[in-house]
């Protein structure tokens, strides 16, 4: 090329390359895919006691269980709940104080209900430090940052426990940011009251008071009877694989029998509660494990797997998973409507038959799991 013509085009380059390497800079950086936070946890943890007066609070605690959760499962965003039990004040396991572990913190809200309608009342002591000891000590709790709510509920004297005393043990709670509610079983103005008043004090909880045998307001409405039969339509979607396929299974039916059992209120409940985002199976129930991230069929052993899925061609195995999730999706939002068309009536019954709910277990438990919660960075509608 002529020289002469060369230099123009050095020159032409020199003076726009600047230009062109501004204009670069403005060029928009393609945006890189962010993972979705994971969901934050709320560990709840109920300490029932069990001594011969306290068969109230556990039919109590059986029939709104599933109350509970569907008020949890309103949280936005919605939380990685575990749910632990514990019983105290029957006698037995004298080195323990007659606590005994029930559950550790689990996903599993089957498993819980199945502890619940297992229990029995007998006469004891009712050491309620040694049962907030064992909560702080022997739980599998989450990190710091999750929401974690203990709940002591009973009727005696707080203060029966000559190794752990109660305030020491609500301190250490505090000092851990692990919340510890107190619910005394009885008048507010009982002599023994006050000891679970200081218990929720010092433990940054809060303090209520119930009638546990003739408190809990359960109401028939006319969609129980669907709703019961929709909670039996919905097992059908579940997809049961593992080692504890058949256990979890079984376990799934108890506990709709059991739920049928403790009045068609409570059934209904359950119902709503399996409609919504806290019921979770995905140990067991491959349909819900889908949804898990990073979730590969083709990794599940085929020994894993149910006998209706082994019969289906490896191809078509998601497929068909697939379509048992929308029928479950399906049932679910029938679920979820018939139960807004319940609470409707129920508050309808309520104000008519002029009922109160305010000494309530489950109103104890859901008035402080939605204060502390959304201490906690969770939001719920306004009732």
């Amino acid at each position: 090329m002529n020289r002469l013509l060369l230099l123009p085009l050095l020159l032409a380059l020199v003076f726009l390359a600047p230009q062109l390497g501004s204009r670069a800079d403005e060029l928009p950086v393609p945006e890189t895919a962010t993972k979705p936070e994971p969901p934050k946890p709320v560990d709840l943890v109920i300490c029932l006691d069990t001594s011969g007066s306290m068969q109230g609070l556990i039919n109590a605690a059986r029939q709104k269980l599933w109350s509970v959760v569907s008020e949890l499962a309103t949280a936005k965003p919605t939380p990685d709940l575990r749910v632990a039990l514990l019983t105290y004040g029957s006698p037995g396991n004298d080195e323990a104080g007659h606590v005994i572990l029930q559950s550790d913190l689990t996903r599993d809200l089957d498993l819980i209900s199945e502890k619940l309608f297992a229990m029995t009342t007998r006469g004891g002591e009712e050491y309620v430090g040694r049962v907030v000891a064992h909560a702080l000590d022997r739980l599998t709790w989450s990190r710091s940052d999750a929401v974690r709510i203990v709940f002591v509920a009973g009727n005696e004297s707080a203060d029966q426990d000559p190794v752990k005393p109660f305030r020491e043990q609500a301190r250490a709670a505090a000092a851990r940011t692990i919340v510890v509610n107190a619910i005394y079983c009885g008048g507010a103005d009982d002599g023994d009251a006050s000891g679970y008043r200081e218990l929720a004090a010092l433990g940054k909880g809060r303090f209520a008071h119930i009638d546990h045998d003739h408190g809990t307001v359960a109401i028939a409405t006319p969609y129980d009877k669907e709703l019961a039969e929709l909670s039996a339509a919905i097992n059908k979607t579940y997809v049961a694989y593992g080692l504890v396929a058949k256990e979890a299974r079984a376990r799934q039916v108890a506990q709709d029998e059991n739920a049928e059992a403790a009045g068609a209120p409570a059934a209904a409940e359950r119902a709503s509660a399996k409609a919504g985002k806290l019921y979770r199976n995905g140990a067991w129930d491959l349909v819900d494990k889908m949804g898990e991230e990073g979730f590969d069929l083709a990794k599940v052993a085929e020994a894993d797997l149910p006998e209706e899925l082994k019969k289906i061609e490896p191809e078509k195995r998601l497929a068909w998973l697939e379509a048992k999730k929308a029928e479950r999706a399906k049932i679910q939002a029938r679920i979820l409507e018939l139960s807004k068309l319940r609470d409707a009536h129920v508050k309808v019954e309520m104000d008519k038959q002029q009922l109160d709910d305010s000494r309530a277990l489950d109103r104890a438990l859901k008035d402080a799991i939605r204060e502390q919660a959304a201490d906690g960075g969770f939001e719920f509608e306004a009732k």
